[in-house]
C-alpha cells in the first residue's frame, strides 16, 4: 500500500501562509524577526514576513533530510550561524514548512530561547510525533508532503541534460 499523501500546490501554499498569519495576528503576536529555516522555511518567512509587516528576516541552514525519510543521526546548524545577541530584545518567529520529528525546529529553539526576549513557532504542517508543538499550525497530518518546491527534481542547463544523457549510452 502507498503512503499517503499531502499535495500542496502553489496556490494552496498562498493560502496557507495567509490563513497561517491571520492566526498569529489574531494571537496578538507581533513577531521583531522572523527566523527561517532553510530551505524550506524560507517560503514560509517571506510569505509571514510580508504578511505580518515584518522586515526583519534571518535564516538559518539546518542540514537534516538526506533523502525522503532518510535523515542524519542529528540536526546540524550550518554555517553561517546567526548571531543571537542582537536578538537578545525581541521576538522571534521561527518558521519551517513541517514539523516533521520536530529535530530540527527543536534545535532551532534550544539555539534561540535562552538569547531571544520570546521564541514561537510557526509551519505549514505539524505532523503528531513533533517533538516539538509549534504555537501556529496551518494543519495537522500523518502524510508525506509534497511540496510545490520540491516535487520535481533540479534543473540543468539543457546542453548538460543532453550531454549527460549522450554520455551515458
Amino acid at each position: 500500500m502507498a503512503q499517503e499523501r499531502e499535495n500542496l500546490t502553489y496556490e494552496g501554499f498562498g493560502t496557507a501562509v495567509r490563513e497561517l498569519a491571520q492566526t498569529i495576528a489574531d494571537d496578538g503576536y507581533v513577531p521583531d524577526v522572523v527566523l527561517s529555516i532553510a530551505r524550506g522555511g524560507v517560503f514560509v518567512a517571506g510569505g509571514l514576513a510580508y504578511a505580518l509587516d515584518c522586515k526583519n528576516i534571518h535564516l538559518v541552514n539546518v542540514e537534516f533530510y538526506t533523502g525522503v525519510g532518510t535523515t542524519l543521526e542529528m540536526p546540524v546548524m550550518l554555517a553561517p550561524v546567526p548571531d543571537v545577541i542582537d536578538f537578545s530584545d525581541k521576538k522571534v518567529l521561527i518558521t519551517d514548512d513541517v514539523a516533521d520529528t520536530g529535530r530540527t525546529l527543536k534545535l532551532v529553539h534550544e539555539f534561540c530561547v535562552d538569547a531571544v526576549a520570546e521564541v514561537r513557532s510557526a509551519v505549514v504542517y505539524e505532523k503528531p510525533q513533533s517533538l516539538v508543538k509549534c504555537e501556529y499550525v496551518w494543519k495537522r497530518t500523518d502524510a508525506w508532503i509534497n511540496f510545490p518546491w520540491s516535487v520535481l527534481p533540479p534543473v540543468h542547463r539543457s546542453g548538460d541534460a543532453a550531454r549527460a544523457n549522450r554520455e551515458a549510452l
